[in-house]
């Protein structure tokens, strides 16, 4: 299960894997990572951009279809992610778990987002 704490309400989604897709504030170019929980942690499987530029920096490894470049993170396992809306993209956050269910998240600038997994979605985890 996916608990996700966003604008002081907790929702839970049930899924073992989920996407996280968003416009780059700068380049305006939309990312997409793809997640999975393994062992009670969110672990990063790959990563999609549609170019680089200002704070996108393709790694070497990346590999060119489909009109995106994709790669494998080189990132610990995680016991949550924070994420922030920056109010610059005119857009937030869209978070997909395996069935399709969609969320969008963050769309208002300065509000925090937190995303674990958890058994019971009771509220966020401390840090």
């Amino acid at each position: 299960m996916l608990c996700i704490a966003a604008a002081g309400v907790v929702t839970a989604l049930a899924t073992t894997s989920f996407t996280l897709g968003w416009t780059h504030s700068v380049e305006q170019t939309w990312w997409q990572e793809r997640w999975r929980i393994e062992d009670g942690h969110l672990t990063i499987v790959s990563a999609s951009v549609k170019g680089s530029g200002a704070g996108i920096a393709i790694p070497e490894h990346a590999v060119w279809a489909d009109g995106v470049w994709t790669y494998a993170p080189a990132l610990p396992p995680l016991d949550s992610l924070n994420l922030a809306a920056s109010g610059t993209t005119g857009a937030g956050w869209l978070l997909c778990g395996q069935d399709g269910q969609c969320l969008e998240l963050g769309e208002e600038p300065d509000a925090p987002i937190k995303v674990w997994p958890a058994r019971v979605c009771a509220g966020p985890p401390a840090g």
